[in-house]
């Protein structure tokens, strides 16, 4: 008799090839290398705050559903360390300074369209995004750290430090997703925008590195 497989552990498996270094090709590898700029690394932030101003929009109307609040927490709310940050490397004008790129745009517009209708794809987004920068944006942190000469300021949506111990977070988090009370048809929907998620993701480094280009030319 074949064992059950988790849902957590299906959907990492599944998400695993579309989560792979293929997906930091180009603009994210010269960031993480030393090659990249610091006008680069704010470029990543701001569109980061339209992600994740979505992102926690949706989450305030979610609060109320049965599903989709268990997964929410203020302790990984990104806002306001993405506003400090952008405060602290662009200065109190940043607002007037950051545009959402192309899929910027379109990944915004996916998140809105079916978080209002949809708590199982809520759930993909917050997945990705949420559970995703907090197993890399600290190691992230360290390194433009060192790159840049950041202290705290600069780095702040990067080091989640309202969560004492992440490892146990995410176990807790992917309890929640295993008992989440979803048929085989809705799990599957699930991974599929989780997938949505990723290439969102991809193309979006592939926006980066378009408009660097335009930048420095």
């Amino acid at each position: 008799m074949n064992a059950v497989v988790p849902f957590s552990t299906a959907l990492r498996e599944r998400s695993s090839s579309a989560h792979s270094p293929r997906e930091c090709d180009g603009f994210m590898t010269d960031l993480l290398t030393g090659a990249g700029t610091r006008d680069d690394y704010i470029a990543l932030i701001a569109q980061h705050w339209f992600l994740y101003a979505a992102l926690e929009e949706a989450s305030a109307r979610m609060r109320t559903d049965p599903v989709a609040s268990v997964f929410l927490s203020d302790k990984l709310s990104r806002l306001p360390a993405l506003e400090a940050d952008l405060a602290f490397l662009i200065g109190p004008q940043w607002r007037d300074e950051i545009r959402p790129l192309p899929t910027t745009q379109a990944y915004v517009s996916r998140i809105r369209r079916v978080a209002a209708t949809w708590p199982g794809g809520f759930v993909a987004h917050h997945y990705t995004r949420f559970l995703g920068d907090l197993s890399g944006g600290p190691s992230i942190g360290r390194l433009m750290q060192r790159q840049f000469g950041f202290e705290t300021n600069g780095i702040g949506f990067l080091l989640f430090g309202d969560i004492a111990d992440p490892k146990a977070f995410k176990s807790v988090y992917r309890e929640q997703l295993d008992a989440a009370p979803w048929d085989d048809a809705e799990k599957e929907r699930v991974i599929a925008e989780v997938l949505v998620a990723y290439r969102f993701t991809t193309e979006l480094f592939a926006d980066l590195t378009r408009a660097k280009a335009a930048r420095v030319a």
